[in-house]
């Protein structure tokens, strides 16, 4: 019981975020990370959506993505839920109803939208045409609250953002020693992040990555923790052995 007060005691120091942020009322930071647009790639799952006039009938079309429905894992719940979105194949490249195949592999969702539009106005008049991630997904393991994959419909996410979503770190979580696990053009990247500095948000991984995991390791508390459980249960069986013995030798 010393020794797991003693850890208590050690591992709260390490609990606040941003320990080195002045305690001043108003503070800022020099740098910050620099937000990079992802890029479309194959297996991604875009919601495209073209509001148009209908030249030849002058009726105002309104074509959504209904097409390819995927099942992915809803994150707060742990249930299933049909996505609908366009799938980029292995070839970078969607078909639009309308307007056929059109490439998209290494563009922006910005980029994207343009060169929808450009294709779209060969059938509509004035397309106005708008492209968003479907698939958009990062998932956080280990000493959260709420441990899952978690959709998202806004690109730019953050680790904190991340972790906010997942309920935030438990007290057992390591603030300064968070792992991000990244797929980098069919390798795996690993980074360490310290979310008890505020460097953090200079890091170049401040910002997740489609299908970035990030894990967050248990201290030394929580195997204390889980020592001090398994000996009071060790405990109480002994002692239960014990007055059952003392009731059979008085018989």
């Amino acid at each position: 019981m010393i020794l797991l007060g003693m850890s208590s005691c050690m591992t709260t120091k390490n609990v606040p975020y941003f320990q080195d942020i002045s305690a001043a009322e108003r503070s800022a930071l020099a740098n910050t990370a620099k937000f990079t647009e992802p890029t479309i790639q194959p297996d991604d799952i875009l919601s495209i959506s073209v509001f148009a006039i209908d030249p030849t009938t002058g009726v105002p079309v309104n074509q959504l993505a209904t097409q390819n429905l995927i099942t992915t894992q809803l994150t707060a719940t742990g249930q299933q839920q049909a996505i609908s979105g366009f799938l980029v194949d292995k070839n970078g490249e969607i078909e639009l109803s309308g307007v056929g195949k059109i490439k998209l592999e290494g563009m922006t969702t910005a980029a994207a939208a343009d060169v929808i539009r450009e294709k779209a106005k060969a059938v509509y008049k004035d397309p106005n045409v708008q492209v968003r991630y479907a698939n958009f997904k990062v998932t956080v393991l280990g000493e959260v609250l709420r441990p899952s994959t978690y959709v998202v419909p806004n690109e730019k996410v953050s680790v904190l953002d991340a972790l906010g979503l997942a309920g935030d770190m438990t007290i057992y979580g390591k603030r300064e020693n968070v792992l991000l696990v990244r797929d980098n053009n069919g390798q795996k990247e690993f980074a360490r992040l310290n979310l008890n500095s505020s460097s953090l948000f200079n890091s170049p991984y401040y910002y997740l990555r489609q299908n970035d995991v990030l894990y967050v390791e248990p201290n030394k508390a929580k195997a204390a923790s889980l020592n001090s459980a398994r000996s009071q249960t060790f405990a109480i069986i002994g002692s239960a052995l014990s007055v059952l013995l003392v009731l059979l030798t008085r018989i």
